[in-house]
């Protein structure tokens, strides 16, 4: 049955916007007095209400009483949110001006978060997710990438993207898994690099297909982590195993963006240190640009050249790097707010990378705009004008979110 929601007083589609370079607001377009149409999870119609409701007398009807903007839902293209544990000891270090070794020596990094998650089990891992992914789709993101990487070894790894796909079982979100067993070298593995992407690609990988659990694959190219030439083979395997790649790129040095365009990645993500070499690659790529500011803000330190990548010709996406250690915040609407103000992104362009271009990042074509055929994700703000949405920096959350399984009950 058709189900129509409405009126709003302002409908942003986000159609009819390039998927590469700046954006401009005045190519906003703007419904006002609008209703949605909805039929089994799909999108049928955006319009006039009026008109829409004249034209569908039988629709089944959900009235917004007061002043509404409509958005798609927002797609969160890269988090870390499958953990166990806090790593508040390291942020308090951190803050005390400690460096990331020094962090690290006394116990905390990446390999805390991966002795806490290897020691839950799935059921408490399942619950710990759930409560996550709640928050972030209360919060506008209806669909949510999510990393492994925590476990490090072959049955941790593949608790945690079995826990993934027993939480989208139990969600309204839609969640994207993927595998991160190339986040670092873990301290019980007696061998190289090149002797542990082995490991993961000979016993790791063929189960993960075997098991459908993700068709997704990423790796941290970093000193502090895995290098050009490791990294690059470790990918090229992937992707001849028939998986989607992407590229923890460019957080500290500059390397990972070139191994991701090379190698054909979805997606390079974090780009902190990227200069102009690395942002031209990017453009002149199909490769979207994904930017962490959520991990900036934790860290405290310098935004990815989100302005000069949009100007260069690139495709930009945000994301929260939501995860324990770096981005331990989640909230993506407001680290999009302040980037925005520091980078001058404007509404347009910040959208975009919220919705439509963040799909991309993932290979998803059915989300991200507000059009015939598309996937019924939209959230509504209580405002009678969209500007206000960036304007109040994250404080102004949605009132409703919808997704297309919630619709299709």
């Amino acid at each position: 049955m058709k189900k129509l929601i409405g009126p709003f007083t302002q409908i942003l589609p986000l159609t009819g916007l390039a998927m590469k370079s700046a954006l401009r607001d005045d190519g906003l377009h703007v419904i006002h007095n609008g209703g949605i149409l909805i039929e089994n999870g799909l999108i049928v119609n955006i319009d006039n209400f009026e008109k829409l409701y004249r034209e569908n007398l039988s629709a089944e009807f959900e009235e917004i009483k007061g002043d509404h903007v409509l958005l798609p839902g927002f797609v969160d293209c890269h988090t870390h949110i499958c953990f166990a544990g806090s790593r508040a000891k390291d942020y308090a270090m951190r803050i005390q001006g400690k460096t990331y070794l020094e962090i690290a020596k006394a116990g905390g990094g990446i390999w805390d978060s991966v002795t806490q998650t290897r020691q839950a089990d799935e059921a408490t891992l399942t619950d710990l997710l759930l409560r996550r992914v709640e928050r972030h789709l209360s919060g506008g993101v209806t669909t949510i990438e999510i990393k492994s990487g925590y476990g490090l070894e072959t049955q941790s790894e593949l608790k945690q993207l079995r826990v993934i796909a027993e939480a989208s079982t139990k969600t309204k979100a839609s969640l994207i898994s993927t595998c991160l067993a190339a986040h670092m070298v873990p301290k019980d593995f007696s061998g190289t690099q090149a002797e542990y992407l082995s490991y993961v690609f000979h016993d790791l990988l063929p189960v993960i297909k075997h098991e459908n659990l993700t068709n997704r694959v990423d790796i941290f190219i970093e000193e502090s982590a895995f290098n050009a030439e490791n990294a690059t083979i470790y990918l090229n395997r992937a992707k001849q195993m028939g998986f989607d790649i992407t590229v923890h790129a460019d957080q500290f040095s500059t390397d990972g963006s070139a191994v991701a365009i090379k190698s054909g990645a979805v997606s390079a993500d974090h780009l902190e240190a990227s200069k102009d070499a690395e942002i031209k690659l990017l453009a002149n790529s199909e490769t979207v640009a994904v930017v962490l500011p959520g991990a900036s803000l934790g860290l405290g330190m310098q935004y990815a050249p989100a302005r000069k990548l949009l100007d260069g010709g690139a495709c930009l996406a945000i994301a929260s790097d939501w995860n324990p250690g770096s981005a331990p915040m989640g909230d993506l609407l407001m680290q999009a707010a302040v980037m925005s103000a520091a980078e001058k992104l404007n509404t347009a362009e910040v959208f975009a990378g919220l919705t439509y271009r963040a799909a991309k990042a993932l290979n998803l074509t059915d989300r991200g705009t507000l059009a015939p055929g598309m996937r019924a994700d939209v959230q509504a703000y209580p405002t009678n004008d969209y500007r206000d949405i960036l304007y109040m920096q994250g404080k102004l959350k949605p009132a409703k979110v919808w997704t297309a399984d919630s619709l299709n009950d």
